[in-house]
């Protein structure tokens, strides 16, 4: 079948608790969608053709527009999509605020949790995969730190968890209400991800009633729609269609970029992790839209957030 320029292609695996996130709002806007399946570990070849190097879960495609991070894919659902909306009316900055916390320090904990909590039983490729993104240079001693915290970090996890559990007390069926919004996507992944992939999980949680009833209401909101695409169906798509994006960089740009500067982007923390570098096609305060082309002749605009991630001159 052949792909729509504007279908969605979300490139992603099952056990990726961000992943997780996006489809939950996939869910919530009852959209149709593409999965395609990537690699839990780095190298990703077929993702980092379309991405310029970015390796990190999940990347949504539509025609030749890359979308990086969820807080830019979920954004760029809500222009595209904006019925049913999962950012009330006068409180989407507050959730885009929320997001640096639910997306940073609360689901770091989590990882560090999760992964801590595996101790030696951690796969060597994937402690060194996920060790060296999520704790530095000196990741080793990181996730040993980590396994011998894992009642300081549970207890740190559990004072987030009784302040959600109070927020649900009055049997409000979703966190600001009686319709799910986007802070309900971004709690749900940190909750899945402890639940799921922390052997003490299900019982952590068990202490907080009105949370896991929450928690079973806003899974029974599904996924949406989805079906399968391969890797290089995905690449095809982008290589036969071109970009939407706007040209232009908003006024008082803090960094001076202009459309046509080389520049290179990474995520703002120590991972590690490759930088993807392209030409300035379009930049605000929230996002910056690079061209690139790749050496088997893909042309693509990469997108990424600007909270969170380094912009550097080429």
């Amino acid at each position: 079948m052949a792909n729509s320029s504007t279908d969605i292609l979300f490139h992603n695996y099952p056990q990726s608790p961000v992943a997780e996130k996006v489809r939950v709002v996939f869910g919530m806007k009852n959209l149709a969608w593409r999965s395609v399946e990537i690699p839990r570990l780095a190298p990703k070849p077929m993702l980092t053709a379309l991405t310029g190097g970015y390796r990190r879960t999940p990347v949504m495609q539509i025609g030749a527009d890359i979308y990086c991070d969820s807080q830019c894919i979920i954004r760029e659902l809500e222009r595209r999509f904006p019925s049913p909306s999962v950012l009330p009316v006068g409180d989407a900055g507050l959730l885009w605020g929320l997001s640096r916390w639910t997306d940073g320090a609360l689901f770091d904990l989590a990882v560090k949790i999760v992964l801590g909590s595996a101790g030696e039983n951690l796969p060597a490729d994937f402690a060194l995969d996920r060790g060296r993104l999520y704790f530095g240079k000196n990741w080793a001693e990181g996730l040993k730190q980590a396994n011998v915290q894992l009642p300081h970090l549970a207890a740190q996890m559990r004072a987030p968890m009784s302040w959600l559990d109070t927020q649900l007390a009055d049997d409000r069926p979703y966190l600001l209400g009686t319709e799910p919004t986007l802070i309900d996507a971004q709690i749900y992944h940190v909750v899945w991800f402890i639940d799921g992939r922390w052997s003490a999980g299900p019982n952590f949680l068990s202490e907080f009633k009105h949370l896991k009833h929450w928690q079973k209401r806003v899974a029974s909101i599904g996924h949406g729609t989805s079906s399968e695409l391969s890797p290089e169906e995905a690449i095809r798509t982008a290589r036969n269609n071109e970009s939407m994006s706007a040209t232009g960089v908003a006024a008082n740009d803090p960094q001076g970029l202009r459309v046509a500067d080389v520049i290179s982007i990474t995520p703002d923390v120590d991972g590690g992790e490759q930088s993807v570098t392209g030409t300035v096609r379009f930049a605000d305060a929230e996002t910056v839209t690079i061209e690139r082309e790749d050496e088997s002749c893909v042309k693509v605009c990469v997108h990424f957030p600007r909270a969170g991630y380094r912009i550097e001159p080429h």
